[in-house]
């Protein structure tokens, strides 16, 4: 069993590059890294994809090796699970907030920000694991709850980016798979 790798609670992580990317493109065309292709997602199975691919990211947390960097300079899979955890606690709440506002602006989320301010990496996988699936759970409520006519409902990051209901979920489904494709699960 390997050693429990995790820096000193006063040792910051090597900085990661932050993702400086807009990934919106990936609503119309094939990730070429992960292969996820959102344009084919149905709208009504977002909830049992989400539901499908949390257990996958369980067991990834439950790795012994789960706190290990590949790299210095790329998330660990705990790192990458918790970043996950607070993507399906952040669409949850976008998609609610679409559903009951006309038009929402988005708050700003620097995800990288965010990792450190919390300190994924030293974090309990255990319990990283648990709130995953908890949050999976929730979010796939929330789009099992959109009733047909909701669909098509906008809302807009900070950017300016222009989601509708379907998109933001087809948007968000490949964050989820593309970080599995990253902790090679």
């Amino acid at each position: 069993m390997d050693t429990d790798p995790r820096p000193a609670a006063t040792t910051t992580p090597p900085a990661i590059e932050p993702d400086g990317k807009d990934w919106t493109w990936v609503v119309e065309a094939r990730c070429p890294e992960c292969g996820f292709a959102a344009s084919d997602v149905d709208a009504q199975g977002i909830g049992g994809t989400v539901r499908d691919l949390a257990p996958r990211w369980v067991a990834v947390l439950h790795r012994d090796d789960a706190r290990r960097r590949p790299q210095p300079h790329v998330w660990s899979a705990l790192e990458y699970g918790a970043h996950v955890r607070d993507v399906l606690r952040l669409f949850d709440e976008r998609v609610q907030l679409m559903v009951e506002q006309d038009d929402p602006v988005f708050a700003n989320w620097d995800q990288d920000a965010t990792a450190l301010a919390e300190r994924y990496d030293l974090q309990d996988p255990a319990v990283v694991a648990d709130e995953l699936a908890r949050a999976a759970a929730a979010t796939a409520d929330r789009f099992d709850a959109v009733a047909p006519g909701q669909w098509d409902r906008t809302g807009r990051r900070s950017n300016g980016s222009v989601f509708t209901v379907r998109t933001l979920g087809q948007y968000f489904l490949h964050d989820v798979v593309h970080h599995l494709h990253d902790v090679r699960a």
